[in-house]
């Protein structure tokens, strides 16, 4: 059979050899626009049982064209479907059984054949390139991409990642923040909506997720410049609800400290003899580099310092440490230059972002059907575009955060530069 199916026929002759388990790769409209302002252009299957990939073309300049109804059909009858990244792909199309096999860091780039690069170089501001561009570029393009990955498919896969983290970054994407254009055109770029798109990158070497596009870098927004004027809520406010001492707390729960006040950075004050604000300095300065002399003999530091040296002592015979929560592995081999509190600062990455995935899984769930959004996930903070007729919802989410045992301070106003 031929590798180009584009005809009700050919698609029924494909359905044979189309059984069990296959790799699938969307050819989206554009690279460069967000899968939710994107269409799918073509669809690469390749069966697991085949020796061949096939292009399938739903929307192609050049190609007799699929229906694609017709082809999600065939993918909901397969078993597994392999991707290589979930999260952007559910922004397509939906199905049970997706697994993602490029969730291990660094984030796996694909590699463009020249004709690509041609015409991205020369039109890449068409909002639908990838329809112009040869279809047996695209396919020699998914062919290499699949020869690239294929080992990986019988690699472990990281339930949680899987499942969850693509999941609830999926959610993250889809809804936009609002802006106001003329601020976000001065302090960014041109746009031509109402809203801006943020995109997660959770495969990272901590697995703390950046959040770029289209040149911005949502995750490190300025809070002096006035560009966080930028971004307006739709509804009534925004509302943020930043976790206090996010690292001090989650260190507390992973060696066993429970502090005395609801306050922990006035905990630190007591313990240390200093005010508030140089308690906090002196707290994250021994997190990130190590615990001063003078502090060692305090409760918390000396079970901080039991687990350390613990983890250290696995990490060296085993060659690997695996993570709370997350069951994300730390492996010796890939990680240089190692040293006991740098690993430290990854598992606190790691169960900060664990822990995180958790608690968006539950706001998600509570804001179904509702008007308020979640519009904006920074390590530590959570912002929502309000509905003033939802009052109860935010004591509700307050309350899944607490849950985990985790204090929240909160702020709002009508545009993200909260004074």
């Amino acid at each position: 059979m031929f590798w180009l199916v584009e005809d009700n026929e050919q698609l029924d002759n494909f359905k044979k050899y189309c059984k069990g388990d296959a790799f699938v790769e969307l050819i989206p409209y554009s690279n460069i626009e967000h899968p939710t302002q994107n269409e799918i252009c073509a669809i690469y299957i390749y069966p697991l049982n085949s020796t061949k990939g096939y292009m399938i073309p739903i929307s192609h300049s050049e190609t007799l064209n699929i229906d694609l109804n017709a082809v999600k059909h065939i993918l909901d009858g397969l078993n597994n479907i392999y991707v290589r990244d979930k999260k952007e792909f559910l922004h397509y199309l939906i199905f049970k059984k997706l697994f993602d096999i490029t969730l291990k860091a660094p984030t796996y780039i694909p590699e463009y054949t020249k004709t690509h690069s041609y015409f991205y170089s020369k039109y890449g501001d068409k909002k639908d390139i990838n329809r112009i561009i040869p279809i047996v570029k695209h396919y020699e393009y998914c062919e290499n991409l699949y020869n690239n990955l294929k080992a990986r498919i019988n690699e472990p896969i990281n339930e949680f990642y899987n499942n969850k983290a693509t999941v609830v970054f999926n959610a993250m994407e889809r809804g936009g923040i609002r802006v106001d254009k003329p601020k976000f055109e001065s302090h960014f770029h041109p746009i031509d909506r109402k809203f801006t798109y943020t995109q997660y990158n959770f495969k990272t070497t901590t697995t703390r997720p950046s959040n770029k596009f289209g040149g911005v870098n949502y995750a490190a927004l300025n809070k002096e410049n006035g560009c966080r004027e930028s971004f307006i809520p739709n509804n009534d406010k925004f509302i943020e609800l930043d976790i206090s001492a996010y690292h001090p707390t989650l260190l507390g729960l992973l060696v066993g400290y429970t502090f005395d006040d609801s306050d922990i950075h006035e905990s630190f004050a007591k313990m240390y003899g200093v005010s508030y604000k140089q308690s906090k300095e002196i707290t994250f300065k021994q997190l990130y580099g190590g615990i001063f002399q003078q502090f060692k003999n305090l409760e918390f530091f000396k079970k901080v310092q039991v687990y350390v040296d613990d983890m250290w002592e696995k990490f060296n015979r085993e060659g690997l440490i695996v993570c709370p929560i997350s069951k994300h592995i730390y492996k010796k081999e890939d990680l240089e230059e190692m040293k006991p509190q740098k690993l430290l600062n990854y598992v606190l990455q790691n169960l900060e972002t664990a822990m995180n995935i958790r608690i968006l899984w539950e706001i998600f769930r509570s804001l179904k059907g509702r008007k308020t959004k979640l519009v904006l996930y920074t390590y530590d903070s959570f912002l929502f575009d309000f509905d003033s007729s939802e009052k109860d919802l935010i004591e509700d989410i307050k309350q899944i955060i607490n849950n985990n045992k985790l204090q929240i301070k909160e702020s709002y106003g009508s545009t993200y530069n909260f004074k």
